[in-house]
């Protein structure tokens, strides 16, 4: 019996040594933890340098200024609560965006999918270790591109001055906007609105072009008409007896293929006018811009219409578009004629009674061709003109006159009586404009309506031409019709006003009466210009008038 009192009193005093032993490095560890979160304290708030010391040192170091000022309660080992650390919390908006904890304050900067993740927080004591920072603040070095985390221990410490900190650190050799995804739906965006244009683009000109043919290259006669001597031979050889509308297409391009410009005659809203040179025959070369494709469409094709060529309409000679490596540009190849337009001619010249009667009577042959029908198998349809003035009849050689720019031409089918209207933007000029082209009153589906139109015009032609005629060394200075009521570019208000309202008309000077010709002109032109379309002459009454006037003089 005293044999086993003996042998476990041993037994409890080993355990009883062991558990001293083991006590002892834990009891040393959690005071000198305890030692370290005060003298981290007290630096924060007296920068008092943290020291390894014994245990002893500490604690007297520690409890010594606070036994200065101890209550009664610390005498006796009653402490009082460590006050909790407040910090700046991002999802704390119920207080105020303020948290508070017993750990540490944290900040975090964080860049994913190339945007900018800020983070304040509390850490919480479960998550601190006695010997080394909360896990929370610590970063990969191989993360520490694009996370990176701070934490601290002082009152509101995780502020912006930490945020700058750490930024600098994710964002070095960073790119805040990440290009391979930003640049793909740029991308995407560019080549859609490229397709929308590209759809805009065809679905436009097919609009504004519809009806018109393509001048596609079809013949196989090219080198046997192209073997003719002059322009004028081929012109014979194709259309004599045929009633063809011109060259063939594959000539036309041949023909301007070998055209050398020269020199620029003019310009117009539609381009340029060039002198060409053409196997040593000189031709005008019309440019048009690449915005008139459409009016280039047109004009080329109103010069094509079967049966269309007369001596006192514009030769035609071809159309083509050519690549100058640049841009395209659209030509249109007809005669050349040197006096050039008969605005130009009046404007450097006087002209006899002769030449008035001439140049009247062949504007009137081609506006009176231009207006006809020819009724066959392969006949022609009748054209309105829409843009009659001085500057588009053209002067020839002999001072007779030919009628050119059929840009704004409209055609009349019989067989339907429907009128063949471009699809263009251009409109006539408003100093040559009707009165019921100026009010809108005009009927578009009645093509008399349009013929109407080019006699009231061809009617201030001959007043233009009428002006210049030098009778004894007196003639007038040309001026442009209603010179005196409307300023140079006038607007069609203020035409209206001029022709429709007060119903003015260009002067006829009492000196014309005295001469027969001038006479006989004024007459006709009065007849051209009535306010009322239906009493106006038509194209071929006016060519026999003036035929009449020629054979009494």
């Amino acid at each position: 019996m005293r044999l086993r009192v003996v042998i476990i009193l041993g037994i409890l005093s080993l355990f009883y040594t062991l558990s001293s032993v083991s006590a002892s490095p834990a009891l040393r560890s959690a005071e000198n933890h305890y030692v370290s979160e005060v003298e981290v304290s007290d630096n924060s708030a007296e920068q008092v340098p943290v020291t390894e010391k014994p245990l002893r040192a500490s604690r007297r170091r520690v409890l010594e200024p606070q036994s200065r000022n101890a209550s009664a309660d610390d005498l006796f080992g009653i402490s009082t609560p460590k006050p909790k650390l407040k910090c700046h919390c991002d999802v704390c908006r119920d207080s105020n965006f303020i948290c508070e904890t017993d750990a540490q304050c944290f900040t975090s900067v964080e860049l994913k999918r190339g945007r900018e993740i800020i983070s304040y927080r509390c850490l919480s004591e479960p998550n601190t270790l006695s010997d080394r920072l909360p896990i929370q603040c610590l970063t990969s070095k191989v993360k520490e591109k694009e996370y990176n985390v701070r934490c601290c221990n002082t009152d509101f410490c995780n502020n912006d001055i930490m945020v700058k900190i750490l930024r600098d650190k994710v964002l070095e050799d960073q790119e805040l906007i990440n290009w391979n995804i930003a640049l793909y739906p740029l991308a995407v965006t560019f080549l859609l609105c490229c397709l929308a244009l590209g759809v805009y683009v065809v679905c436009w000109r097919r609009k504004r072009c519809n009806g018109v043919r393509s001048l596609v290259v079809d013949d196989s006669e090219c080198d046997r008409i192209l073997r003719g001597h002059t322009i004028q031979d081929m012109i014979e050889m194709t259309t004599s007896g045929s009633g063809s509308a011109g060259l063939p297409l594959l000539v036309q391009r041949s023909i301007a293929r070998q055209i050398q410009l020269v020199e620029i005659i003019g310009k117009g809203r539609f381009g340029e006018v060039y002198q060409g040179r053409w196997r040593g025959e000189y031709v005008a070369v019309k440019i048009f811009s690449s915005r008139e494709e459409c009016s280039w469409f047109r004009e080329a094709e109103i010069y094509q219409t079967v049966m269309l060529r007369h001596e006192n309409i514009l030769g035609f000679i071809a159309a083509d578009n050519k690549d100058n490596g640049t841009w395209t540009q659209l030509w249109l190849v007809t005669d050349y004629h040197e006096n050039g337009s008969l605005f130009d001619y009046l404007t450097a010249k006087t002209v006899d009674t002769k030449t008035v009667l001439v140049m009247a009577l062949s504007i009137a042959t081609g506006l009176a061709h231009l207006h006809m029908d020819i009724v066959g198998t392969r006949g022609k349809p009748a054209i309105a003109h829409r843009d009659l003035k001085s500057k588009n009849i053209l002067v020839k050689t002999n001072l007779s006159c030919a009628i050119g720019d059929l840009g704004l031409a409209v055609r009349h089918d019989v067989k339907n009586d429907t009128v063949d209207i471009p699809a263009t933007h251009r409109v006539g000029t408003k100093r040559y404009m009707a009165p019921e082209v100026l009010e809108d009153s005009i009927n578009p589906t009645q093509f008399d309506s349009f013929k109407r139109a080019d006699v009231y015009a061809f009617g201030l032609i001959l007043w233009e031409i009428a002006r210049r005629c030098n009778i004894g060394g007196v003639y007038d200075e040309y001026q442009l019709p209603y010179y005196d009521l409307v300023q140079p570019d006038p607007t069609i208000e203020e035409m209206r006003k001029v022709v429709c309202v007060e119903k003015q008309r260009p002067n006829v000077p009492t000196r014309w009466h005295a001469n027969g010709i001038l006479h006989g002109i004024a007459k006709v032109m009065k007849e051209c210009w009535y306010q009322n379309p239906a009493a106006r002459l038509t194209a071929l009454r006016i060519k026999k008038t003036l035929s009449n006037i020629s054979g009494d003089d």
